[in-house]
């Protein structure tokens, strides 16, 4: 009996993996690792979560990501293999829940591809190196989107002609599954919460924050990109329009420069001028460095109060993701900044790492909780096997 899951999140640079035994009541995380680098001077680096065993080295030049599948499958044969589980970023308006993989699936995330270039293509390639190379293994796709769809109508619609939203254009919202990960979780650590009304801030490379009204998302602020609401690593979150213009009309940037601008040199890239990463960010001390954590900071604020808006008050705050689980100047920059909501913070808590970063009589509790996209993938993979 096969009695592992793989799996599969790929991106244009890497293909993160995870092995879940399934033989339990719940999946089991076995290992986790990653094929990194590709195109570049491609490595493996590999975590064993029974004995903490690390394995890194490196692996040929010419490693794609069909190459990095082969490897993995000659790791984890696929007579081991009850299935795997992909995460994919868009699913559109179609696909609102996990599906299994076939031709005509694939065919339809493949029509999606225009909605997210930079994301969805390198989410595909192992669903179709797989089913050309193992056809009768079981494959699940998981969308970042489907957790917003229980969003209100209102919520997801722009101000633009009829026609453009017949052509998809509507907000979508992304990270779904970290938020679905931390909304199951909240009833363990606070029933109120989960029954009640919760911002959860997914804060990482990409960021975006999510509302929350008894653990279904009533509001997001990424939209019909990855590139709307707060600012990152290296995108530029919201941004008037009018800048999109200035910099075709004015400046003579064509589609593809103006891509790379708002994906690749903004955000807190842009701001600092020499990081994208929090942690360098907080090193350096330099004065553009501090600019750029302020400026992080200041929208998330902003964005919290505008969802406290939509729940109608606030009853928790849950910081997640690489930044928000790991910054300590973050979280207190924030959570003290919400007093005016009835959140008390408490800094040595936040110091210590948490969980609860709030003070026992806070009217608003704040928590640092870890997010686990690849459980959720497993979960709902076998889920759609039974």
């Amino acid at each position: 009996m096969s009695d592992s899951i793989l799996v599969l999140n790929a991106g244009s640079s890497s293909v993160k993996f995870s092995t879940y035994d399934v033989t339990g009541p719940v999946p089991a995380l076995v290992t986790h690792g990653e094929v990194e680098r590709i195109g570049q001077s491609p490595r493996l680096r590999l975590r064993s979560v029974g004995d903490g065993a690390v394995e890194t080295r490196a692996l040929p030049a010419d490693t794609d990501h069909a190459r990095a599948i082969d490897g993995l499958l000659e790791r984890h044969p696929v007579g081991g293999l009850r299935a795997v589980g992909h995460r994919v970023v868009h699913g559109g308006t179609r696909f609102t829940a996990p599906v299994r993989v076939d031709a005509e699936v694939l065919a339809g995330l493949e029509a999606l591809v225009p909605l997210a270039p930079l994301h969805q293509p390198h989410n595909l390639a192992p669903m179709r190196v797989l089913l050309g190379r193992a056809p009768a293994l079981p494959q699940v796709a998981c969308f970042d989107t489907a957790f917003h769809r229980t969003q209100p109508e209102v919520a997801q619609a722009y101000a633009v002609p009829r026609w453009l939203v017949e052509r998809g254009v509507r907000r979508y919202g992304f990270h779904g599954l970290s938020y679905e990960s931390i909304a199951s979780r909240l009833p363990e650590v606070d029933a109120e919460a989960a029954a009640g009304r919760t911002v959860v801030l997914h804060l990482g490379n990409g960021a975006s924050l999510c509302a929350l009204q008894g653990g279904r998302s009533v509001a997001t602020t990424m939209g019909f990109t990855a590139l709307e609401g707060l600012p990152m690593g290296t995108r530029c979150g919201s941004l008037d329009p009018g800048v999109v213009l200035f910099l075709v009309d004015q400046l003579g940037l064509d589609v593809r420069a103006v891509e790379h601008l708002l994906y690749h040199e903004s955000g807190l890239l842009g701001l600092s001028g020499f990081a994208s990463d929090m942690r360098a960010l907080e090193a350096s001390g330099t004065p553009e460095a501090e600019f750029a954590i302020e400026v992080f900071c200041h929208r998330i604020v902003r964005e919290i109060g505008a969802a406290a808006a939509v729940l109608g008050g606030l009853d928790a705050l849950v910081f997640t993701a690489g930044i928000g689980e790991n910054s300590v100047r973050v979280r207190r920059h924030v959570g003290e900044a919400l007093a005016w909501l009835g959140l008390q913070f408490d800094a040595d808590a936040n110091a210590a790492g948490g969980p609860c970063i709030s003070r026992p009589d806070s009217r608003v509790r704040a928590w640092v909780l870890r997010t686990d996209e690849e459980a959720v993938i497993a979960r709902h993979t076998l889920e759609q096997l039974s």
